[in-house]
């Protein structure tokens, strides 16, 4: 049987960029070049691969099946002419990923030792950014995957839930809320607390959690990031409710983080990849050592 590649390419390639104008653009092709590599292929298969509209392009069930092993096709196409040059891809070329600052002080350090036993070469290049520039840089191409929080409304990404990471209450040693090894949220309600800015992704899901009770606690302070609420929660006037992992970064003799519950809050740590873009092996491997830790560490 006869492979069209050239068709399969063109396939590909708008598959993962979502517009015939974009593939073309990458292929260097005119858009008129393009469908007709595209209608022939579609003949050759005696399917439709895309349903067209004007605004948007869409995989056909029969396309959603055959992407996967059409990347795969020009993935093994690439590793197996890397290795008959003598060189690896993921030697020549850096791996960019994208990850909260929190998970790139906490969990990742771990992850890239061990990934360094077995990978000495390879250059690993980080983006610790907020979880919207993360989805950003990994839909534009510029992070190969990223670490992020769960939104909703993704379409254009491929998102794995990996973990769910806890909110904490923090205070200082000195308040009576120390001693509790649990806290629920009704006996927080007479608390000043130190609420983080309406603009961060934590806060509407602490909001969402609590509904309407959240107009019963006590938010007597508001600050934009966790660090600052951190440094009003050392004066001692107020405690805050913060994610694990930022607890876990700061200097915490004069601190401590205690569990909540009734209703425990958590968010979603997620991998996020561009849609039908395969992973190299060395990118695949970084991943499942940095996975693998925040499962361990929220498992």
């Amino acid at each position: 049987m006869r492979i069209d590649v050239l068709g399969l390419q063109a396939f590909v390639s708008i598959a993962e960029r979502g517009s015939f104008h974009g593939a073309a653009t990458h292929l260097n092709l005119s858009q008129t070049a393009l469908s007709h590599r595209i209608r022939k292929l579609e003949d050759s298969l005696a399917t439709t691969l895309f349903e067209r509209t004007t605004r948007q392009v869409m995989l056909t069930p029969a396309g959603a099946a055959l992407l996967p092993r059409a990347t795969k096709i020009f993935a093994d196409l690439g590793e197996a002419i890397s290795e008959v040059r003598g060189t690896s891809t993921s030697v020549q070329e850096p791996i960019v990923l994208g990850c909260l600052p929190t998970i790139a002080m906490q969990v990742l350090p771990r992850a890239m030792q061990e990934f360094k036993a077995d990978h000495p070469d390879v250059m690993v290049k980080v983006h610790d950014s907020s979880a919207t520039e993360i989805a950003a840089r990994v839909l534009a191409g510029e992070a190969e995957f990223g670490v992020t929080v769960a939104t909703a409304g993704r379409w254009d990404l491929d998102m794995v839930a990996i973990a769910k990471e806890p909110f904490v209450l923090v205070c200082h040693r000195s308040l009576p809320a120390a001693a509790h090894p649990v806290l629920t949220w009704a006996q927080l309600q007479d608390m000043p607390l130190v609420r983080i800015s309406a603009e961060t992704g934590n806060r509407i899901l602490i909001d969402d959690a609590l509904g309407a009770r959240r107009e019963t606690m006590r938010w007597q302070y508001e600050v934009q990031r966790v660090t600052s609420a951190v440094s009003l929660v050392r004066s001692g006037i107020g405690a805050a409710i913060v994610p694990q992992l930022a607890f876990d970064v700061i200097e915490a003799d004069d601190i401590v983080a205690i569990p909540l519950r009734s209703p425990a809050v958590s968010r979603t740590l997620v991998l996020v990849t561009r849609k039908g873009a395969p992973l190299r092996q060395a990118t695949s491997a970084l991943l499942k050592l940095l996975t693998a830790h925040l499962k361990a560490r929220f498992g």
